[in-house]
């Protein structure tokens, strides 16, 4: 059996700007990634980088315009037996429980919502399974007839997690799961996911703009920028060394620990907003606001080169491509 459980290859999702126009937003732009079984991928950038389309996409709620996703050695389609699979086999948690759940219906209700549409068990073991789910996740079975009114945040994200994993999926689209959470809550939302993960052995797409809690959660990362990605290797490697100067400036954001190393870092401003893309830069998609280009990223788009063991980057300059 081979290890990577999602396999995604020259992924693009385009989108017509207007109809009778041939102009097109290019949200994803041939993206390759992989996540392995049991593993945690988390998915960065700014906003309007790409990231919940990617995410979206690999769930099935919006259709690739071409590439190839392969999940359990499997490619999925736009058939009615690629649908089934995701169904029961990749589930997303979104970023705001409140819009997640009908407010009209019983938490229990929720929950068993899935198993009632794939026929699972006969509504006495469907109820005994929501049992189990509540208290898989901390929260107590007998509240299971309330309404999601009648509790807090971070338990309505414990119940669409709950209802997430009825259907023991293998994978988890986390589209920004704590973002709408209280601070105090996040890492318990967090710890939650980890155990999760460890007990069924999940697998994890974590999207997030937050590098601090990227750093802790994830195996993996892979830097999104403009539909494409910029860097991908071990999380521990890229925060440490990172290569391209789009992933330096992010991580010069992120906040330190120690206030003397924080008050003495460098802090790397980007110029200018993100390109629309609608009209992306010609060359490398970062060229318009990177600090280092030169002509030969304004002409030329670079692909993903190994700078070392499981780290690749997407740089003329960091990261050349050895032509033979």
């Amino acid at each position: 059996m081979s290890e990577n459980l999602l396999s995604i290859r020259d992924l693009k999702v385009h989108f017509p700007i207007r109809q009778g126009t041939s102009r097109l937003l290019k949200a994803v732009d041939g993206v390759d990634l992989e996540i392995q079984r049991g593993e945690s991928v988390a998915l960065v950038g700014e906003s309007g980088s790409g990231k919940s389309t990617l995410g979206a996409t690999i769930v099935g709620m919006q259709k690739p315009t071409t590439g190839q996703i392969i999940f359990d050695g499997n490619e999925l389609g736009n058939d009615k037996e690629s649908a089934a699979k995701r169904m029961r086999d990749i589930q997303i948690v979104f970023q705001d429980p409140v819009s997640a759940l009908n407010p009209r219906m019983d938490i229990g209700d929720s929950i068993a919502e899935p198993l009632a549409i794939h026929g699972v068990g006969s509504r006495v073991q469907r109820a005994q399974r929501v049992a189990e789910l509540l208290e898989l996740v901390g929260l107590n079975p007998q509240h299971a007839d309330r309404k999601p009114s009648m509790f807090s945040g971070g338990q309505r994200q414990r119940i669409v997690i709950a209802r997430a994993i009825a259907l023991q999926p293998k994978l988890l689209v986390l589209d920004e799961p704590v973002s709408a959470l209280d601070v105090s809550i996040r890492s318990q939302i967090l710890n939650l996911l980890l155990e999760l993960q460890q007990r069924l052995g999940l697998s994890y797409l974590f999207i997030s703009h937050d590098l601090s809690v990227v750093r802790h959660f994830a195996d993996r990362v892979a830097v999104l920028y403009l539909g494409r990605i910029a860097e991908t290797g071990r999380t521990a490697d890229v925060f440490s060394r990172p290569v391209h100067p789009y992933t330096e400036a992010l991580l010069s954001a992120v906040p330190l620990p120690d206030p003397k190393a924080q008050r003495t870092r460098q802090r790397i401003i980007l110029q200018g907003d993100l390109p629309s893309p609608a009209n992306p830069p010609a060359g490398c998609r970062f060229s318009t606001r990177c600090p280092i280009a030169e002509p030969i990223c304004r002409e030329t788009p670079p692909s993903l080169q190994p700078v070392r063991p499981m780290q690749q980057a997407a740089c003329h300059l960091r990261a050349p491509a050895v032509h033979i």
